[in-house]
This record gives C-alpha cells, sequence and structure tokens, in this order.
C-alpha cells in the first residue's frame, strides 16, 4: 500500500509518508485509518496533527470525519512511535498480559474476534488511559493487517466485544447493528421491584457533553428513538434492614451509548453501582453488602456472521464478582 521505508540511522528524523489507500479500507473515516497507520501514538496527538494541517488527503487539508477512497494519497506526517511502541511494550514484556488476553478470547476466525472484556478495562487508550484493549489485541495478533473495534462498551462494563479482522467485515457488522440484526442482551441488577416479568422502555435519547468533557446522556424527546426490553430473571425482596433489587436481562432493541443504564434510571430502578446514572443511597447499600463495581455485563450477542453462512451466538459467562455477589443477595434476610 505504500513504498518500502529506507532504513534510518540510529537518531535519525522520521520521514513524512505518502500512503495510497486501497480498497479495504474504502470509507474509513481518516482519524481511525491514522490510528491504525501509526500505532503506538495517542489518539489525542492524532488530533493534534490533524487540527494543525500536517495530515494531507491528495495534497489538501482534511477533517477527521472524512470517509478515505481507494486512489486517495495520505500524506502521514514525521512521528516518533518508538517511545508509545516501548512503552505497550514494558507493559506486557513478560507475556503474562498475552497470555491472560488470550484466555478471554470467546471466538476467532479469519474475520473477527470475539472477546470477554474485564471490567475496569478501557476498549482503547486515550483521555489518560495509555493501553486499551484495542491495543493490546493488535500486540496479541501483530502479524493481523487490521483489528478495529466493532462497537464499545463503557470501562466499567464486562462481557461481549467484538473486533474486526477486515473492513469489509467491520462495515457489515455496522450496517447490521444499524439495521437492529444483532442480537444484544445484558444482564444488569436494578434497584427496587416492579410488578411485571417483561418491561420495554422507548424513551428517546440525546448525548451531550459537560464543560468538564465528561460525557452524558438524557431521556429527551428531540433524541434519537431508543428501546430497551428488560425482562426479570430474578427478585431479591429484602426486608429487616435489607434491600429489594432484581436481576434483569436487558434486550437492546437500538443501540445508543449508555441506553440500558439511561432506560433503568429513567424507570425509576437504575442499575447498581451506576455512579453516573444511579442512585446515591441505593449505590451506598450495594456497596456496604459487597459490590465494588456497576453491575452490568454483556452476556450475549447473536448474528449472522458477515463472511460465512452461519449464525453465530457468543456467550460471555457472568464474572466470579457479580456471581459472588448475587449469591451473597441471596443469604439476605427475606
Amino acid at each position: 500500500m505504500s513504498a518500502p521505508k529506507k532504513a534510518m540511522k540510529p537518531g535519525s528524523a522520521p520521514r513524512a509518508r505518502q500512503v495510497q489507500v486501497d480498497a479495504e479500507h474504502d470509507g474509513q473515516r481518516l482519524d481511525n485509518f491514522l490510528i491504525s497507520q501509526l500505532k503506538g501514538v495517542p489518539r489525542t496527538h492524532i488530533y493534534r496533527l490533524l487540527r494543525r494541517g500536517e495530515v494531507r488527503i491528495n495534497k489538501g487539508r482534511s477533517r477527521a470525519d472524512y470517509r478515505i477512497r481507494p486512489g486517495d494519497i495520505v500524506r502521514i506526517p514525521p512521528v516518533r512511535t518508538a517511545e508509545g511502541q516501548a512503552r505497550l511494550q514494558s507493559s506486557v514484556s513478560d507475556g503474562s498480559q498475552h497470555a491472560w488476553l488470550e484466555q478471554r478470547i470467546l471466538y476467532e476466525d479469519d474475520s473477527l474476534i470475539a472477546v470477554d472484556k474485564p471490567s475496569g478495562l478501557a476498549v482503547h487508550g486515550g483521555s489518560g488511559v495509555s493501553l486499551g484493549l484495542i491495543e493490546m489485541l493488535r500486540q496479541l495478533r501483530p502479524h493481523a493487517r487490521m483489528l478495529e473495534l466493532v462497537h464499545r462498551l463503557d470501562r466499567d462494563t464486562s462481557g461481549c466485544l467484538l473486533v474486526a479482522k477486515k473492513r469489509s467485515v467491520l462495515l457489515r457488522l455496522h450496517a447490521m447493528l444499524r439495521d437492529g440484526l444483532v442480537d444484544k442482551r445484558y444482564l444488569a441488577l436494578l434497584a427496587g421491584n416492579w410488578d411485571s416479568e417483561i418491561r420495554t422502555v422507548t424513551a428517546a435519547l440525546r448525548k451531550h457533553e459537560l464543560r468538564s468533557g465528561e460525557r452524558r446522556v438524557n431521556v429527551d424527546e428531540s433524541g434519537k428513538q431508543s428501546a430497551t426490553r428488560f425482562r426479570v430473571l430474578r427478585r431479591f425482596r429484602g426486608k429487616t434492614g435489607g434491600f429489594a433489587a432484581m436481576l434483569v436481562e436487558a434486550e437492546l432493541l437500538t443501540g445508543r451509548t449508555h441506553q440500558a443504564r439511561v432506560h433503568a434510571a429513567h424507570t425509576g430502578h437504575p442499575i447498581a453501582g451506576d455512579e453516573k446514572y444511579g442512585d446515591k443511597a441505593f449505590n451506598g447499600q450495594v456497596r456496604a453488602a459487597g459490590l465494588r463495581r456497576l453491575f452490568l455485563h454483556a452476556a450475549r450477542l447473536q448474528f449472522d456472521h458477515p463472511a460465512q453462512d452461519q449464525r453465530l451466538t457468543i456467550e460471555a459467562p457472568l464474572p466470579d464478582d457479580l456471581a459472588g455477589f448475587l449469591q451473597q443477595l441471596g443469604k439476605q434476610p427475606a
């Protein structure tokens, strides 16, 4: 895709590269293309290069959201990546992190990887996070031509996460997500109880950003139409000092940011451990009972394989900390 690079003498300055876009990257956002080309470079630095006009498309300036096309010539400015790569490599120098991540792969073929993401790990580096799951995967599969996130999970959410190995697969999965062709099921513990077994929430959601840069989502009629179906799996009717809660399966009928969390809070039954949208008093109760994280887990993804004639079901078991907390709840006074 680009001319072979000449060997540089130690300490010599890197040079700008001219990269011709091929069909595999047709329609990809420029910022995502740069991230794949400048592995180990912080995202904040890449966006700074774009704002300064140091990245050029066919000799002209371009925005981060420009969709590149086959034949486009992308000027990638000289950037030293050795320091960033060394930082990543040092974190896995003993190989233990590679082994840990390998064990969390739920499914893999030539088109995609499904990973059981743990709570507390960001899906990508940036915003103060030097190393995210996608950077770890790129280290684990250094010969993969491409590894891109198909969707995202909040840092505190665990469970099924899809990563595409081919541009065509990424685009197909994005289309399937937009069209509601991916069955997404989460497990969550909600505060209190409601009478019905199944409850569908259809409340439009709108994203906005606070001055601090924090992202929040509110129920707003002017937002995007959203729908979540909650099904009660188990009820905990705490008395004599205990608290009521219910374990639910949340089926995301649309895929909006923070959808399950905001819809649950909108019903008056927020998710346990949710510091952004939850109830402070309830969070204090579950914390005292032993819960140390958001009780939200992406348990299952089901969809038609984008490159093969088969139906895939990807499942991630409930993590030990959440399963143990449920067991503890079952012992509370009735």
